[in-house]
């Protein structure tokens, strides 16, 4: 199957060492000028190693003109494990009682020695107070700090945790502008974020409502190879709730597999590589899909479909038609979803025939069609001029418990209204009403023009009253009937409806004393 999916990826190196540099401005003990400056660290290491307290320090060192290269040189001193509390303890200390400011560097610096000495809690915080401290918005937030995370690794040998405790740092302060291109950095450069770090920016985002930003994270889970738990179902599947589109996901499946489907991660990775597709971004649809399948995170028949349904949205019905024939030879079963696609896709290139032959086709094996199968049905047949059929079309949608879409609707009532038969769609639009449907200005447009060119005032004032009563706009349906009217000639009838309007209240634009006048 994965053979079948062109890759379109771009290949990026992943180092398995990287070589970082210090900042220029921290020097050695090798690179310090005088005997002096070298004893002066050694007897403040010393002091450190005796677990002297601060008053002790003060005394001691009260004195010492302290600088951020200078600190940076005793932190480095004290990168061990074993000496982590002590470096810790000095960095608060030079903060407190020296009143120094530390530099980013050198909390980088103190972040990557506790991490690397276990002192995960402090590290927490004080990713906290820099970020929190930090006065910089959005992605200039985030990359100084990152960026000398990075720079600084390799001089503490350090281990990738620290990104990790900074990613879930951003998260619980709601800092995630660039939070993606932060991720591609990493990984980039060969630092693996954990799941949990992906859980935790996940959930966040899922409860502040940016579903968006969710999905892409998903995205860029699955592109990064890292494979999802069951935590991470469940924020997804959540997401999905959130925003109303889980029930039309189970649908998806459920037509794909002919079978009902309690998977959430076959649902979750259904709707990423579909919503993608769907969007526009066909290739990386189709990437993400291949990473899947690698990873058996996705049933071959929804593959199958979903390639199915790339080729159709890249308007190479053919291939489509090829590739689904191949699935059939291969022992796949037809399915209700990549049939309704055909409906859709043969319509759309006014192949009417062809597409009922489908819908026939999939009423004999037992499917479905899907509602949005349906519309394009009775909006191919309305512009083929077949306006009985797409009639009955909407009948047999309202019997299969479905209710056509107003802009199916709206194409049906137009072309209707547009050979005289107004009534007929004013019939339509009753049986809708009962079902369900919710009508739009559109709608109703066009049976205000219809009853005009009909000159049928009857009718005109039954449906701008129910216009009013569902407090639908009537001025501008009304002034476009007059309109054209008067385009037509028929200037007794338009300023007939010119007066339907007045008895309405409803004051005419512009546009219809200039058509008017001007005839």
């Amino acid at each position: 199957m994965a053979n079948l999916i062109r890759t379109f990826s771009r290949k990026k190196p992943i180092h398995s060492g990287i070589s970082l540099s210090f900042p220029p401005l921290v020097h050695t003990s090798s690179e310090l000028k005088t005997n002096d400056s070298n004893n002066g660290i050694t007897s403040i290491i010393d002091s450190l190693h005796r677990g002297e307290s601060w008053k002790t320090l003060s005394q001691k060192y009260g004195s010492v003109h302290f600088t951020n290269p200078l600190v940076a040189n005793i932190l480095l001193h004290l990168k061990e494990p074993i000496n982590s509390r002590k470096a810790l303890k000095f960095f608060h200390w030079t903060a407190k009682e020296v009143n120094l400011e530390h530099e980013l560097s050198n909390y980088c610096l103190i972040i990557h020695i506790l991490v690397k000495g276990g002192l995960i809690k402090d590290a927490k915080a004080m990713f906290e107070s820099i970020l929190e401290k930090n006065g910089l918005e959005g992605n200039y937030k985030i990359f100084p700090i990152l960026d000398l995370l990075m720079e600084t690794y390799g001089v503490v040998d350090s281990v990738p945790l620290v990104f990790d405790l900074f990613v879930q740092a951003c998260a619980k302060l709601r800092i995630v502008d660039g939070i993606i291109d932060a991720f591609e950095l990493l990984f980039d450069n060969g630092f693996v974020l954990s799941v949990i770090s992906f859980n935790t920016l996940l959930h966040v985002l899922q409860k502040c409502g940016n579903v968006g930003l969710v999905w892409c994270v998903y995205e860029l889970m699955i592109k990064r190879r890292k494979v999802p738990n069951e935590v991470t179902m469940r924020i997804m599947v959540s997401s999905l709730c959130k925003v109303g589109k889980l029930g039309k996901f189970l649908g998806i499946v459920d037509r794909m597999r002919g079978k009902r489907c309690s998977i959430p991660r076959l649902i979750v990775n259904t709707c990423l590589v579909y919503e993608m597709i769907e969007g526009g971004r066909v290739e990386d649809g189709l990437v993400v899909l291949k990473h899947m399948l690698q990873k058996n995170m996705i049933l071959d028949t929804v593959s199958y479909s979903l390639v199915v349904f790339a080729k159709i949205k890249m308007g190479d019905l053919d291939a489509a038609r090829e590739l689904y024939e191949e699935m059939l030879k291969r022992g796949f079963e037809d399915n209700a979803f990549v049939c309704s696609l055909f409906v859709g896709a043969n319509c759309d290139v006014g192949r009417i025939d062809k597409a009922i032959e489908v819908l026939e086709g999939m009423e004999q094996a037992g499917f479905k069609p899907s509602e949005e199968a349906l519309d394009r049905m009775i909006e191919g047949c309305c512009l083929d001029g077949r306006l009985d059929e797409s009639l009955e079309l909407c009948k047999r949608m309202m019997k299969l418990g479905f209710v056509p879409s107003s802009g199916a609707v709206g194409v049906m009532f137009g072309r209707f209204c547009e050979n005289g038969k107004t009534r007929e769609a004013d019939e339509m639009l009753t049986l809708l009403l009962d079902r369900g449907f919710s009508p739009d200005e559109k709608t109703y447009s066009c049976l205000v023009l219809g009853y005009c060119r009909d000159d049928d005032k009857e009718g005109l004032t039954k449906v701008l009253c129910e216009m009013g009563y569902r407090s639908i706009p009537r001025t501008k349906s009304l002034s476009s009937a007059i309109i054209s009217l008067c385009e037509c000639g028929r200037l007794e009838e338009a300023e007939k409806y010119l007066r339907v309007m007045e008895a309405h209240s409803l004051v005419p634009s512009q546009n219809v004393y200039e058509a008017l006048i001007g005839r």
